[in-house]
């Protein structure tokens, strides 16, 4: 018998799609705090989500399988449609079975979708079924009294009772046959024509705003609000698959930085008759539905946006009229930061919103500030009777930085209290007395979940994800003038005396993209990087998130600042660590990308070699939202910022300074967010420039790389590249 021999890293990497497998995730708690629910697969390899309950009886906890998708498919095999594709890049989502699910209120019921029909799971007694449903199924949403659900096929949005008799005439794609389901299975919202949808989130929403939703039931399941999103105005792209000529490209709907977005209306449907009254408010000035709340508490509450993203208004609707009044109104002269789970009606009727005052971004309910400058709010995590759960990192006023650390607060009138404990990265979950709190530490691989009533533990939720073949040899720290955060990975093999070693600068360095964190795992790539024999540094600059307005928005008009912290932080690392900066190569994706494309133009007196994944190459072929935010404006209006800001222009490469040095560009083909023009543009000028690169396509593959052979092969890629364009051995 021979012993199994143990997976590369690379290999390793790969096939748990990078350790997220067998973990954990989508916690729901029961109000009465008597169940949990949650979706996790089998094991660290296995990409098929199951969905769980936890019952908590006491002290004691339970756990069973509430859907089991290989038994509810018959062992089919899972098919997705288009739409479904879509939302799943959107949401970066790479795990099959259930990835997504909704409840009632009481959390009694569950809803979701396989392979494009619509099921549902009894939470107390653990039974799942199929109902008879028009497919492709996307987004399926109990009614909170757990009677209907609601759900979007082909733009309409329809909705079914729990209590359908399933049809057996349904096709394997969830298609409704001739008979039964239109008994049962009714239209509310049917879409007037081919580029309009209901109930659906337009692109910018679901990848710039962190708004995947379309629909929203009202606390008395009586009726909904819908969007109605008409992309008739937007520019269309083509995606092709070059690799399959006899396939036909892909047609999309992509809102470029100064072009049309798409006319997103909101409507008031009633259920019983799906009689429709439009919610109305000042479109044209307040183009962006960034958020919807309804709840118990209050009217419908709206956070609508003007294009330039400096001023934004919270509604409240009136559900007779459909006419809004506006409870709030907010400015800023950069753009003002949308911030998950705000805003939100408090039970006792108060705005509960995240506002930045006095330099920080703080928590206030009412009128009155519930945070300082101590904390940097990232987030809202439960809004309940007498104190709101909020995820914070320490704010420019905190005594200590706490580097890479984001913890849980439990935030009243009376004061703030930390329910994390320890550094780490926490997040958390709450219904009623019981809260999941999920972390992820610096010492130990994998997150941590527990579950607490009262702030005293009751259970742990079990992850099967694999244990990584490495750890990471971490240092945090700051560097340079402006304290940048950093992190510092060295071999693992390395001594002091060793010498100084090459330097791989491994940034996102951009907006929403925090990398320097004070948790295991997300420094795996960068260790094994490391141990190839490179000093790996990470550091976040400004523009990156965690730790004031002022240092997220500097960036402003001016996104390469960015490049000069990473140069900064460098140099403030090179007396402190073995860096040989005679050798140094940077390595991103997306934004990182970007940034190591920019890095070894604009610097290549500090950068010797670039990896450059999917990067945004011309500003102006990237999403309004997010562009014209960060840009200050559209293409038009300052397109000196915008060539600035780019690495190719119509007339060639930007700025691009000697010597040159090499670069691997790689690129899904398939990516339908940055798009494979953008490297195909900085391939063309670089070779009239006559510059060495080389350029990796990726056939069939989108802005994530899940598929296990190419991901693994990528990392091996691109060490190779890095030795030879470094003269490394």
């Amino acid at each position: 018998m021979t012993s199994r021999q143990q997976p590369t890293f690379p290999r390793q990497y790969a096939r748990t799609r990078r350790f997220t497998l067998g973990a954990p995730r989508s916690f729901t708690v029961a109000p009465d705090g008597s169940r949990i629910v949650f979706l996790r697969s089998s094991s660290g390899t296995d990409p098929v989500n199951r969905l769980y309950v936890l019952d908590l009886d006491g002290d004691g906890a339970r756990e069973r399988v509430a859907a089991d998708p290989p038994a509810l498919l018959g062992g089919a095999e899972e098919h997705l449609s288009a739409e479904e594709r879509t939302r799943r890049e959107r949401g970066r989502e790479t795990a099959g079975g259930v990835v997504d699910y909704a409840t009632d209120a009481a959390v009694e019921l569950a809803a979701f979708t396989l392979s494009g029909g619509l099921y549902v799971a009894g939470l107390r007694a653990g039974t799942a079924r199929r109902l008879p449903a028009t497919g492709p199924v996307i987004d399926p949403r109990p009614s909170p009294d757990g009677r209907l659900v609601a759900y979007v096929a082909r733009g309409a949005l329809r909705v079914v009772p729990v209590e359908a008799e399933a049809d057996g005439a349904r096709g394997q794609h969830g298609t409704a046959g001739a008979h039964g389901a239109d008994a049962v299975d009714r239209v509310l919202a049917e879409p007037e024509g081919e580029d309009v949808t209901y109930g659906l989130a337009e692109h910018v929403a679901a990848e710039s705003m962190g708004r995947s939703r379309g629909f929203w039931w009202s606390p008395g399941s009586d009726r909904l609000l819908v969007a109605r999103v008409d992309d008739g105005a937007v520019r269309r792209w083509w995606i092709s698959d070059p690799a399959h000529p006899d396939r036909e490209p892909a047609r999309v709907a992509y809102p470029a930085a100064g072009t049309d977005n798409a006319d997103v209306r909101l409507f008031l449907v009633g259920v019983a008759g799906g009689e429709r009254t439009e919610v109305v408010w000042d479109r044209v000035r307040y183009p962006y539905l960034a958020r919807v709340h309804w709840s118990s508490a209050g009217a419908p509450l709206l956070l609508v946006q003007a294009r330039d993203q400096r001023t934004q208004r919270y509604l409240a609707v009136d559900t007779d009229s459909g006419a809004t009044r506006t409870v709030h109104v907010e400015e800023d002269a950069r753009w003002l930061e949308l911030v998950p789970g705000a805003p939100a009606w408090a039970p006792d009727g108060r705005l509960v919103r995240v506002a930045e005052e006095d330099g920080a971004r703080v928590l206030v309910v009412g009128e009155r500030p519930l945070t300082d400058g101590g904390l940097h709010i990232r987030g809202v995590l439960d809004v309940g009777d007498g104190d709101v759960l909020v995820s914070a990192s320490a704010g420019e006023g905190a005594d200590d930085p706490e580097i890479g650390q984001i913890h849980v607060y439990r935030v009243s009138g009376r004061g703030v209290e930390r329910v994390s404990g320890g550094p780490g990265v926490h997040r958390a979950v709450r219904g009623g007395p019981v809260t999941v709190l999920a972390s992820a530490v610096p010492d130990g691989p994998g997150t941590r979940v527990r579950v607490l009533r009262d702030g005293r533990r009751i259970a742990v939720v079990a992850s099967y994800a694999e244990t990584p073949v490495l750890s990471p040899r971490l240092a945090l720290t700051v560097s340079g003038p402006r304290r940048v955060p950093c992190a510092v990975l060295l071999p693992r093999a390395y001594r002091e005396g060793d010498g100084p070693l090459p330097v791989l600068v491994d940034p996102y360095g951009g907006p929403h993209g925090q990398r320097v964190v004070a948790a295991h795992d997300p420094h795996l790539t960068s260790q094994w990087f490391a141990d190839q024999g490179f000093a790996v540094v990470v550091a976040d600059g400004r523009g990156t998130p965690g730790r004031s307005p002022a240092w997220e928005k500097a960036i402003a008009g001016r996104q390469t600042l960015a490049l000069d912290d990473q140069v900064a932080a460098l140099e403030g690392l090179a007396g402190r660590f073995p860096l040989d900066l005679g050798r140094v190569a940077i390595r991103g994706w997306s934004y990182g990308g970007w940034l190591a494309g920019l890095a070894v133009l604009r610097r290549p007196d500090v950068f010797h070699a670039a990896v450059v994944g999917a990067p945004v190459t011309d500003q102006r072929l990237y999403d309004t939202h997010y562009t014209e935010r960060y840009l200050g404006g559209l293409p038009q209006e300052v397109p000196e910022v915008y060539r600035a800001g780019s690495l190719v222009w119509d007339d060639g490469l930007v700025e691009a300074r000697e010597p040159a040095r090499p670069m691997m560009i790689v690129h899904g083909l398939a990516d339908d967010n940055v798009v494979a023009a953008h490297t195909l543009r900085l391939s063309s000028a670089l070779l009239a420039a006559g510059r060495p690169h080389e350029v990796l396509p990726l056939t069939g593959v989108t802005h994530m790389t899940p598929q296990e052979e190419v991901a693994e092969n990528l990392l091996l890629l691109q060490v190779d590249f890095l030795k030879r364009s470094l003269g490394l051995g």
